[in-house]
């Protein structure tokens, strides 16, 4: 059986499937003049283009009588599977349709807590206006988020990849920075703060890793300073709890900042020192560049992003 299709697709390489167009105008009109009219081609061509039909099918297919041209028996055999074979054709090469309102399924995205915290709620929003069947899965970060596009794992992955690989498309989100988020009874809460004074406080430092050295470590580095690091953990959410009920204080991104200063538990300042920013991207395989239910989704995400919620929404 492999043999016979692997000899099927020899023989269909050598194909013009052009010709299937003409024969189906042949064997309709059973005429070159109206084919040829009905194509927009000149008879010359369309004689040539059924000379090679007939090399092609070992068959007249059309036969000239005294009446005009009569199909053959091969011929009219064909024309039902001929027309199937045009429109499966034809389906294959059209745009397959998205309707968001009757769209079912889940849309798997792969991000942080902290753009989750950021990100979801506008986006669920939309979802429930546009698309109400469908579901968000967030699926956590791992060492290799980009290999999850690669085995289609998820739709997209949001996060601070400044790169992406080939076979990768990349959109600029929003820029983002970093501030200091402390309870609104902080002792610190009222003062200045300056950098003697900020490396005195307790400071939670979020690690999703486990590895590398914070920004703000970075940049006390090349100072020649340092910090005390009281509390380490994988999670934003878990930091900003720990930050409501203690007197530690975490640096940490404006985007996520805002969202828990609006809750009136903290008060946000600049931190005593440039720690620069960084850009929010999502990112998504090129091979679903062109699929309506992606563009439809990019594009839902990107709305999310320019809630006004942000610091920094990139047009």
């Amino acid at each position: 059986m492999r043999n016979i299709v692997t000899m099927h697709e020899v023989e269909l390489r050598g194909v013009d499937l052009n010709l299937l167009v003409v024969l189906e105008a042949l064997l309709e009109e059973r005429s070159v003049t109206r084919a040829s009219a009905r194509l927009g081609m000149s008879q010359p061509a369309v004689s040539r283009a059924l000379g090679r039909l007939r090399k092609l099918f070992g068959d007249r297919l059309l036969v000239e009588t005294r009446q005009g041209y009569v199909l053959t028996a091969r011929a009219d055999a064909l024309r039902p599977s001929l027309r199937g074979a045009l429109i499966q054709v034809g389906t294959l090469l059209e745009a397959t349709p998205f309707d968001p309102a009757t769209a079912t399924g889940t849309v798997r995205l792969l991000m942080l807590d902290l753009e989750t915290a950021v990100l979801a709620p506008p986006l669920l929003a939309r979802l429930a206006a546009e698309a109400p069947n469908l579901d968000l899965d967030v699926a956590p970060v791992g060492p290799a988020p980009l290999d999850a596009l690669e085995r289609d794992a998820v739709d997209a992955v949001v996060g601070v990849i400044e790169e992406a690989p080939a076979g990768i498309h990349r959109r600029r989100l929003y820029n983002d920075s970093l501030v200091t988020l402390m309870r609104s009874e902080h002792p610190a809460a009222n003062r200045e703060l300056t950098l003697d004074r900020y490396l005195e406080l307790g400071h939670i430092v979020v690690s999703v890793t486990g590895e590398g050295e914070a920004p703000v470590d970075a940049a006390l580095a090349r100072m020649g300073r340092k910090r005390r690091v009281h509390v380490r953990v994988p999670s934003f959410l878990a930091a900003v709890e720990i930050a409501a009920h203690s007197d530690q204080v975490m640096t940490l991104p404006a985007s996520l900042a805002r969202t828990a200063a609006g809750m009136g538990r903290f008060v946000e300042v600049p931190p005593p020192l440039d720690v620069g920013g960084f850009t929010m991207s999502l990112l998504w395989h090129a091979r679903h560049q062109t699929d309506p239910r992606h563009v439809w989704l990019r594009e839902a995400i990107v709305a999310a992003a320019s809630t006004g919620l942000l610091p920094g929404v990139i047009d």
